[in-house]
Order: structure tokens, then sequence, then C-alpha cells
């Protein structure tokens, strides 16, 4: 057999490798459930100042859209 390391982005698919273990169609060796990281925290100093500035500046206005509509 081999053995396939993968990174589950969602949590229905750790449902669905249950499944899956279920029907005897794979096993799970690890499982390894990190505590999630904000994005803010797991991007930070990845952005250049000025992109970084200009996408907050972007998500800020699209948030006031947002309320001004509601």
């Amino acid at each position: 057999m081999d053995t396939v390391i993968i990174q589950l982005t969602t949590p229905k698919t750790m449902k669905l490798l249950q499944e899956l273990e279920e029907l005897n169609l794979l096993r799970v060796l690890k499982k390894n459930v990190s505590a999630k990281t904000k994005l803010s925290d797991k991007y930070a100093g990845k952005l250049p100042a000025n992109i970084a500035e200009d996408l907050q500046k972007h998500i800020e206005h699209s948030r006031n859209e947002w309320d001004c509509n509601i």
C-alpha cells in the first residue's frame, strides 16, 4: 500500500475520510488537528507594507458598503 500525506482544507473533508475508512477503502494513520490560526497572524509580514495598506483600505471600504446597505 502507498502512504499519502494530505492537508484537509474543510471540516467536511475529515468526515468524508472517516466514511471512506468505515468502508475499508482507506486508513487514517494520524490525525493532526491544529488550532485555527487567524489569517492576520498567518500572513503577518508576508505582504509588502504598501500592498498590505491598500488591501486593508479595500477591506474597510467593502465593509462600509455592506454596513450602509443593511
